[in-house]
């Protein structure tokens, strides 16, 4: 071959592995599609990873004990890379019935956020039947509501989305480091302004803000229901009244997502009684499409009203 057709050749073979080259560079990695049993776990996927194309399970005024294994979800479920729970059998109900359906090898390697921390009230020996109610054996699952106990989740859940997307690697651990320092000064934040709440108690429906009342020092000395998960009563209400008419609560409190009218009756009996006691229906988590402002703002917002609640 003529020399100066041949150099012509090798300079073309070049150019055109350097534009594939460039094209390969150019083009991005693939978004990691995360499956988020509930919002407060996609919230956290998005600040960590906000390439993540995030499907969640349930919304704030649902409850996540109980939901439909409806076809959206088993698909969203099919197409998911990484599955992020609460655990601690909150999901027990309806997850492994998905999972089932969907037949996605990679959703059965759930990442389970209650796994990462220490849990409240363990019960190892506790068996779940029909009329035990909502049986937790490995602790109280709601964790996300001490977001002390949220950052130990979040640098576990950084490390694992890590794994599954080593491109991102680094960008996750700097993303993390950065909403850790904010946090914590949130944390600190929240801690002063909370000071007030120290040593108050309240009657609550269901267990649901466990960890809250741990993290602020609050004690809840009634549960609305007479078994965990179990719709109130009206003889256990009676038996409620006449216990808190002495010994008034700063509060009665409801979650969000709960029927609201026992919590309201019984605030309604000890008011008729010159008890006054405030009702308050308490967000359980954030919105489906939250990210880290949002989690500020929900946690601003359960402090803020606590609050308002203390004052005499």
């Amino acid at each position: 071959m003529d020399p100066m057709r041949f150099d012509a050749t090798l300079k073309r073979a070049a150019a055109a592995a350097l534009a594939l080259l460039g094209t390969a560079l150019a083009t991005p990695a693939a978004a990691l599609t995360v499956f988020a049993c509930e919002p407060e776990w996609a919230a956290l996927t998005r600040v960590l990873l906000p390439s993540a194309r995030v499907h969640v399970a349930t919304h704030a005024e649902q409850d996540p004990h109980h939901i439909e294994a409806r076809p959206a979800l088993i698909a969203q479920l099919r197409a998911a890379e990484v599955v992020v729970c609460t655990g601690a059998s909150l999901e027990g109900g309806w997850l492994p019935t998905l999972q089932e359906r969907a037949g996605n090898a990679r959703a059965r390697e759930v990442f389970f956020a209650a796994a990462q921390v220490s849990l409240l009230n363990p019960q190892p020996s506790a068996i779940g039947t029909p009329w035990a109610g909502d049986v937790h054996a490995e602790g109280n699952p709601h964790v996300h509501l001490d977001p002390r106990r949220l950052l130990q989740v979040t640098a576990a859940l950084a490390q694992r989305l890590g794994q599954e997307a080593p491109a991102e690697r680094a960008g996750i651990e700097q993303r993390r480091a950065a909403f850790e320092a904010r946090w914590r000064q949130h944390i600190a934040a929240w801690e002063r302004s909370a000071a007030p709440l120290r040593g108050q108690r309240v009657a609550a429906q269901h267990t649901s803000f466990a960890y809250l009342w741990h993290w602020l020092e609050i004690k809840q000395d009634a549960d609305l229901e007479p078994k965990p998960g179990m719709a109130p009563t009206p003889g256990h209400l009676q038996r409620l009244l006449e216990g808190l008419r002495s010994a008034p609560p700063m509060a009665v409190v409801a979650s969000n997502y709960q029927d609201p009218r026992s919590a309201r009756w019984l605030t309604t009996q000890l008011e008729s009684a010159k008890v006054k006691v405030p009702l308050l229906v308490l967000p359980a988590t954030v919105a489906e499409d939250a990210a880290e402002p949002q989690l500020v703002q929900w946690m601003d917002t359960l402090v803020r009203q606590l609050l308002q609640a203390a004052k005499p």
